[in-house]
């Protein structure tokens, strides 16, 4: 049976990368509504995250909150 990298990476739920950025779960929803983040739905309708690029946003956040603020 062959490996598939997407089988086994780890998905987080939104209160889980809440935790990361400090910020509350309706907000990483809302993120990924508005295609800030990409998502994963399970088979119940639940939102979740792939760890990988949550921790790629997460290196690169003070580049994009530089980029985003006001001149």
């Amino acid at each position: 049976m062959p490996h598939r990298e997407q089988d086994s990476e780890k998905l987080l739920t939104p209160a889980e990368v809440a935790e990361l950025f400090r910020v509350d779960p309706k907000t990483v929803t809302r993120w990924a509504k508005a295609g800030k983040l990409n998502s994963i739905r399970t088979l119940g309708g639940h939102r979740r995250y792939r760890e990988s690029e949550i921790r790629q946003l997460l290196d690169g956040v003070g580049d994009n909150a530089r980029m985003s603020q006001p001149l």
